[in-house]
C-alpha cells in the first residue's frame, strides 16, 4: 500500500502523512527534508542554489543531516525550494524516494510530486491545500512557538514565491495528480483536517 501526499507548503500534508502511516502502520518519508537538505548543504559548502552544479554537488550530503533541527527553518526552506527546481538534482533523489516508496508493507510519502513522478502507481493519491493566509498563518504559529520572530506579512510574501516556482518549474512541478483527492483544510485544525483525510483514504482503499 503506498500512499502518496503532495501539496504546497505549509498546508497540513506533513502532518497528515504523519498521522496516516501511524494509523496504518507503515514508515513515512518526509521528501521535503531531501530538498532541505540539499540546500543546507549547498549554504554549508558556500555555493550558490541557483546554480545547477552546486546544487547537484550537495545532493551528497551526509545521512546525519537528515537530522538537523536547522532543515526546518524558513531559510532553509527557501533553499529547497530554489535548488528543486534544478532536473538534476530531482533525478538524483529520486532513486532513493522511489526505492522507499516500494518497500514490503508499503509507505506514506508527502511531497510536491509523489503522485505525479515518484509513486503515480499509489494506491491513494491526496493533493492537501489551503488558502495563502491561512498556511502563512500556521507557520507564523509555529515559528512563533519556537520562539523565533517574523511578521506573518513576511511569511505570506515567502509562501506566495515558493508557490510561484514550484508551480512553473519545468520539471515535476507541483500539481495533484489527474486521479488525486484535493482535500482544502483551510477551515479546519489539525484533527478535523485529519479526520476528513482518514475518512477519505479509507473509502478509497476499500474501492481497490
Amino acid at each position: 500500500m503506498i500512499i502518496a501526499v503532495d501539496g504546497p507548503t505549509a498546508s497540513g500534508k506533513g502532518t497528515i502523512a504523519k498521522r496516516l502511516a501511524a494509523h496504518f502502520g507503515v514508515p513515512h518519508l518526509d521528501t521535503g527534508l531531501l530538498y532541505r537538505a540539499v540546500g543546507r548543504q549547498v549554504a554549508i559548502n558556500g555555493g550558490d542554489p541557483d546554480n545547477p552544479a552546486d546544487a547537484l554537488a550537495a545532493c551528497a550530503f551526509p545521512d546525519e543531516l537528515m537530522q538537523d533541527e536547522v532543515l526546518r527553518s524558513e531559510e532553509t526552506g527557501g533553499l529547497a525550494s530554489r535548488v528543486s527546481i534544478h532536473p538534476d538534482v530531482r533525478k538524483a533523489l529520486f532513486d532513493r524516494q522511489r526505492a522507499f516508496a516500494e518497500q514490503p508493507g508499503g509507505a506514506v510519502l508527502d511531497g510536491r510530486d509523489i503522485g505525479t513522478v515518484i509513486a503515480p502507481d499509489a494506491d491513494v493519491k491526496l493533493f492537501i491545500t489551503a488558502s495563502v493566509q491561512e498556511r502563512a498563518r500556521r507557520r507564523w504559529l509555529e515559528m512563533t512557538g519556537r520562539e523565533i520572530e517574523i511578521p506573518l506579512i513576511e511569511i505570506e510574501r515567502d509562501i506566495v514565491n515558493r508557490d510561484a516556482r514550484d508551480i512553473n518549474r519545468a520539471d515535476a512541478p507541483l500539481k495533484a495528480a489527474p486521479d488525486a483527492l484535493i482535500i482544502d483544510t483551510t477551515e479546519f485544525d489539525q484533527n478535523g483536517a485529519f479526520e476528513l483525510v482518514l475518512e477519505a483514504v479509507t473509502a478509497a482503499l476499500e474501492k481497490e
